[in-house]
């Protein structure tokens, strides 16, 4: 039987820069939704699939957070408990794997139940191509429903074309039949940049998995080398470099609700 609380993700995404210059990408994307609690279990039953070992597709927990010291499962229970978040439930988290041992994820999301297996908080883990990472960790109130729109202040480098002076727009539903993520970028002059992710369910199985290998070959290559791309095609355009502070002192970054829904005239910039 397929296993309800995984599942294997499949979409795009979009960026679209709005100034001084525009610019827009879209490519296809696929995602996994791991349960922290059943991923031994997951690679146990599939070939093309393990855990902290070379596969097809594979997951590390060195790729995330600080790395092996501790489980993700704890850290990331470890983060709820320091923010005052009610935690014991379900985590699931929605990220690429490694492929042929190789993997880059500019976002993961966790997403954080409680015992009765309410949403409690979401938790948006960020690389940046310098090797660094950062955690924004936001609650959900009780009785949440709709698309979940939620706010924090920008504290980490990501690129070297904007600031960290932003505040990041979150709107996300999260996955079920499907998943939808947009982010918007604003600085004090409005929106910046907007980023969408949307993408369609399918059982995580062996045969799954080796359609995404051949509709999204060598996925996780691709995406670093598209960003290295695009930025220099940003950089054609003229728009200037910001300097590289240092990463913040903390590894996550406590967010709130969102206090406005996204206006209709930002997403319409993400329409096909």
């Amino acid at each position: 039987m397929p296993d309800v609380q995984s599942g294997l993700y499949a979409g795009s995404v979009i960026h679209h820069r709005l100034r001084p210059r525009q610019h827009r990408l879209r490519y296809s994307i696929f995602y996994l939704l791991l349960d922290l609690d059943r991923i031994d279990a997951l690679a146990a039953k599939l070939r093309l699939f393990s855990r902290n070992r070379f596969n097809l597709f594979s997951f590390y927990d060195r790729d995330y957070g600080e790395g092996a010291a501790t489980t993700p499962r704890d850290r990331i229970e470890r983060h709820l408990r320091e923010g005052g978040i009610e935690c014991g439930g379900p985590i699931r988290l929605l990220t690429m794997p490694r492929i042929l041992g190789y993997a880059f994820n500019p976002l993961s999301i966790y997403f954080c139940y409680r015992p009765d297996e309410t949403l409690s908080a979401i938790i948006y883990e960020v690389n940046n191509t310098f090797g660094q990472r950062h955690n924004y960790l936001i609650p959900v109130a009780p009785g949440t429903e709709g698309p979940i729109r939620q706010e924090s202040q920008k504290s980490f480098y990501v690129s070297p074309f904007m600031s960290t002076d932003m505040v990041y727009s979150f709107s996300i539903v999260p996955p079920g039949k499907d998943v939808s993520v947009s982010v918007i970028g604003r600085d004090g002059d409005g929106p910046l940049i907007i980023a969408r992710l949307d993408a369609v369910r399918q059982d995580l199985t062996d045969a799954s998995l080796a359609r995404a290998f051949i509709v999204y070959p060598l996925l996780t290559f691709k995406v670093i080398a598209g960003i290295h791309w695009e930025a220099l095609l940003i950089w054609l355009k003229g728009i200037r470099l910001h300097p590289r502070p240092s990463p913040p002192d903390r590894p996550v970054t406590i967010g709130r609700g969102a206090k406005s829904e996204t206006s209709r005239e930002e997403i319409s910039t993400l329409d096909v």
